[in-house]
This record gives C-alpha cells, structure tokens and sequence, in this order.
C-alpha cells in the first residue's frame, strides 16, 4: 500500500522525469547497475503485487511450457486458463485475487511461469533501452518496489530537479 501511495503522489514527477530522460542522452550501464541493485535488496516472491494487478500476456511458448507442465494438451490449457484481454490478445484468466496461478503470495507454477513473468519488472531484460521502455516504469511505480526504488535511484544518479 505504502508503495501505491508513493508511486500516486510521484506520477507527475515521474512522467517529467520520462521526458527529461527521453531529451537527453545517459549511459544506460548505470542505470542497469541500479537496476541490478535494487532487484537483489526485493525478494519479488515476498511482494506478488504484480501477479494481483497486471494482466499477463501469454506467447505461444508460453503455452506449450505450461501445458506440458500440467501434462494436458494446449487446448486444454487453453480452455481452463486463458482469456482474452481487452484488445483481442491472450492472457492468463484472472480471479478477484489476481492471476489464476496465485495463491497468497506463491505463483503454483513458478518453474514454469510465462516469459513475461519471469523478466517482470523489465528493468533487467525487455525489448529495447530502458529510457524506451519508460513509459512501462511510471505506472509500475505505483506497485512494484523495485520499480519505484530504481526510479528515484536513477533521478539521483541523473541529477534530475525534483
């Protein structure tokens, strides 16, 4: 809660801070150290805010590792797992509680879990730079602490004028 409450009251400041990152020009090696920091500090399985909040969108390997990992076919998996999300794409069904794999804070199919979970927050892997990936980072802000932490390291470490 505290982390939603934080990340609330900084979008602003964070949406400057994605366009002032975006109109300069930084040595990314930096921010992937802080980045690498920080996501050693979190034990992301102690959190799980992500797995309430976020949609997760599934790609064809996804659901061949999954349904092998039930030992049911992939129509299967299909049928009892999956959605379809607002715009047409496939993601994992939700619950009230979040994703349908979540039980308290422990994803039942962790060794098995979607690509997109396993590189979530995207600070570490994703497609492109992380100042192109910015526009991602300020609503995860809002409930995911490493997200949130890596923002306000890397205004210190650019000098951004709060």
């Amino acid at each position: 809660m505290q982390i939603r409450r934080l990340g609330e009251k900084n979008r602003d400041e964070n949406l400057r801070f994605r366009r002032h990152l975006k109109s300069h020009v930084f040595v990314e090696r930096q921010f992937r150290r802080a980045a690498e920091e920080i996501h050693a500090q979190i034990d992301c399985r102690q959190c799980a805010e992500c797995c309430r909040v976020t949609e997760v969108q599934l790609a064809e390997r996804d659901v061949e590792r999954l349904a092998r990992f039930f030992r049911i076919s992939e129509n299967a998996f299909l049928e009892q797992y999956t959605a379809a999300g607002e715009d047409g794409e496939l993601i994992l069904r939700r619950t009230a509680a979040g994703c349908v794999f979540l039980e308290g804070n422990d994803c039942t199919v962790y060794e098995a879990r979607p690509g997109n979970c396993e590189r979530f927050p995207h600070l570490l892997r994703g497609a492109g730079s992380m100042v192109s990936r910015m526009w991602q980072f300020v609503d995860r802000a809002t409930y995911c602490p490493i997200v949130y932490n890596w923002m306000e390291a890397v205004k210190d470490l650019t000098n951004f004028r709060r």
